[in-house]
């Protein structure tokens, strides 16, 4: 069963001024947003992802294009009117009120009954886990437990979308990861519709149902984050998310979304992911990423050989650079194994065998 779109941007263009000095944060983008889905805006500074959530939330509003909820065109509603709410990067909580007053500010500023939001307050504060802090200051509590009182008062008037702008970012490594966990619980047990922004290919990749990957104000590919992972479509999606070995090589032949690539650099034939859309042409650029690769020794079978230049200990895993032949570098991404450790050291001669089925062509 197809779910209902919650949210849906079409032909959205935000032109910010006028004249030579107007700036095009959005162009004409185009997205659906399924209702009860985890779905993310990634992408760097300037993108246009923080612009597309102001739009949602009310905030500004599109040169061009419609935004709709739900089928309704809500260009015309002030923020207050529209059923979304917002999780800022700085939480906006007041310190002079408890934990339990925050949380049941908006609901009061929507005259809900008294005991209607006394019992709205215990249901949040059981949902992120804070009974125990209801009556004390915000300003007295850590940034983890700021971060979860904004998220219940966001969720307190049961919105049908809740925006999240980069609300971890100020958080800790630790903190940020336990976060990104408990963001998704929250999803999934209320069964709203979370847009989240961020520029972390980490949380991206962590919590979402399907990512946006935005850059100079378009959406250059959507898609679960396996999907956008191990299959991106454009140069700047490869190279944005994750580390990615890039090869050049020319087209042999393809057959429906799979092609033979030859290699450039060692003459070697791979097989390869086309991406959709994709206008056959001799020349192409193919994507390995480094964990979709083993390292072996000169003398055995392999795609591509060079010079081993560097080897880097992770601890999970270790990572070898090789030079190959044509001068470019090649990283193979190896988990470490206590009972078989790799015998390989800087300055030997080594192979590279790329998995099966692990090659994609970019459309660029």
């Amino acid at each position: 069963m197809v779910s209902a779109a919650a949210v849906e941007a079409k032909g959205v263009t935000k032109v910010f001024g006028g004249g030579p000095d107007s700036v095009r944060a959005l162009d004409g983008v185009s997205v659906t947003i399924q209702e009860n889905e985890f779905f993310t805006l990634l992408g760097p500074s300037g993108c246009g992802k923080t612009t597309l959530l102001r739009l949602i939330a009310g905030f500004d509003f599109p040169t061009e294009g419609e935004i709709l909820l739900y089928g309704q065109d809500i260009a015309p509603l002030p923020p207050f009117k529209r059923p979304v709410n917002t999780v800022f990067q700085n939480y906006s909580l007041f310190p002079h009120m408890t934990v339990g007053q925050n949380i049941g500010f908006g609901l009061e500023m929507l005259n809900k009954p008294k005991a209607q939001v006394d019992a709205r307050v215990a249901e949040m504060l059981r949902l992120v886990r804070m009974e125990e802090l209801r009556n004390r200051k915000t300003s007295q509590i850590s940034g983890g437990q700021q971060q979860r009182v904004a998220l219940a008062r966001a969720l307190a008037p049961a919105p049908k979308v809740l925006l999240l702008d980069e609300p971890l970012s100020a958080l800790d490594y630790k903190l940020r990861k336990d976060m990104q966990i408990e963001l998704k619980r929250l999803q999934n047990e209320t069964g709203i519709t979370f847009i989240f922004v961020t520029h972390d290919q980490e949380e991206a990749l962590t919590m979402s149902d399907r990512i946006a990957v935005m850059s100079k104000g378009h959406i250059l590919q959507v898609g679960a984050p396996r999907n956008i992972y191990d299959h991106p479509a454009e140069r700047f999606v490869a190279n944005f998310i994750g580390e990615t070995n890039f090869l050049q090589g020319e087209l042999a032949g393809t057959a429906g979304s799979k092609a033979n690539v030859r290699l450039a650099c060692g003459g070697a034939a791979i097989a390869a992911t086309l991406p959709e859309g994709f206008s056959p042409k001799e020349k192409v650029t193919v994507v390995v990423r480094p964990e979709h690769a083993q390292i072996v020794g000169n003398g055995t079978r392999a795609t591509l050989t060079g010079k081993l230049e560097n080897v880097v200990y992770f601890g999970t895993d270790t990572h070898f650079h090789v030079r190959l032949q044509d001068g470019s570098e090649f990283i193979v991404r190896q988990q470490n194994n206590r009972t078989n450790p790799h015998k390989f050291a800087q300055g030997d001669q080594a192979g590279i065998v790329i998995d099966d089925n692990a090659a994609q062509v970019l459309r660029d």
